[in-house]
């Protein structure tokens, strides 16, 4: 399996499997099957309400000898309304996850939320239908509370998640522990270039999620449109006999990112591991660059009633 090199001196997978919008019920054969499969990174956060169900899925894993604890690279994600309580929030996914350590822990979104209890992962709305924002915890606070969990020996490698070029940039001045990674949305439909090489420029690794364009679940949640329908990367597919999804991840490990693809179709867990034995020639790299259209899929102001991205 191929790996990046975190700034934290960890290796990362380049391929992992999200579990946003997971059904609890199908979780345990999921993860196990990917398992089976070859995967060893796994995409986790509080809000996805579905960490109890990944805990069950590597307990068993790990007690029927599929992998070790130390094979699989475990990442979850701090929920807005506990930047106040990082330590306890850490430490319930830690519980709900059955394990003794985290790979990874992300800031979710560069914003505090009013707290709502440990682990709850609500999002308050005022009286008028907007995200109860708290504007006594900075971001600073919140990453020297991350800081600590490295030091407790509960998370290897911190990170951050949905942060711009200015919000990492502070990051990298405030940190003693420097972020290992930036989540952002991107594909080919909203490439970030600028961002991405930032990042990379400063030794944060970048972890496309949505790295699909979102598909039919961005298009049932939010009215977008697919990538995969493109018919550049169509094309791509039918050269290289490959389905649009391998072009499109394959694209996405080429660049140096690391990609998360979500889906819950066997098939599809399958097809979005087999990237590995091909390669993209610098032409088709530059080809793919001309479909960007700086374009976000997903945006929580549908839930929030304000867009953070303003």
């Amino acid at each position: 399996m191929a790996t990046i090199t975190l700034n934290s001196g960890f290796k990362m997978p380049v391929v992992g499997l999200g579990v946003w919008r997971m059904d609890g019920k199908h979780i345990k054969d999921l993860v196990l099957s990917s398992i089976k499969i070859g995967y060893r990174h796994f995409d986790c956060a509080a809000d996805y309400k579905n960490e109890p169900e990944v805990g069950e899925a590597l307990a068993e894993a790990f007690r029927t000898g599929l992998v070790k604890r130390e094979d699989l690279f475990i990442t979850t994600k701090l929920w807005n309304s506990d930047h106040g309580h990082v330590i306890e929030a850490c430490k319930d996914s830690l519980k709900k996850l059955q394990l003794d350590y985290l790979d990874l822990y992300l800031i979710h979104f560069p914003i505090a939320t009013k707290h709502t209890g440990v682990g709850t992962t609500d999002s308050a709305l005022d009286a008028d239908g907007e995200l109860e924002v708290d504007t006594t915890i900075s971001l600073e606070s919140t990453w020297h509370s991350m800081e600590e969990l490295v030091s407790m020996g509960l998370v290897r490698s911190i990170g951050i998640s949905n942060y711009d070029i200015f919000l990492a940039r502070d990051c990298l001045a405030y940190s003693k522990v420097k972020p290992a990674v930036n989540q952002i949305e991107t594909h080919p439909y909203f490439q970030r270039q600028s961002l991405v090489k930032f990042c990379q420029k400063h030794g944060i690794c970048v972890t496309a999620h949505t790295p699909l364009g979102g598909a039919v679940a961005n298009a049932e949640l939010f009215g977008t449109v697919s990538c995969l329908d493109d018919p550049i990367l169509k094309g791509l597919a039918e050269k290289y006999k490959k389905t649009v999804a391998q072009i499109v991840l394959r694209w996405g490990i080429q660049r140096d990112t690391v990609v998360i693809p979500k889906t819950s179709k066997l098939q599809r867990l399958e097809e979005n591991f087999q990237v590995f034995d091909f390669e993209l020639t610098k032409e088709d790299m530059a080809l793919i660059q001309t479909t960007d259209r700086q374009y976000r899929t997903n945006n929580p102001e549908k839930f929030w009633g304000i867009n953070l991205y303003a």
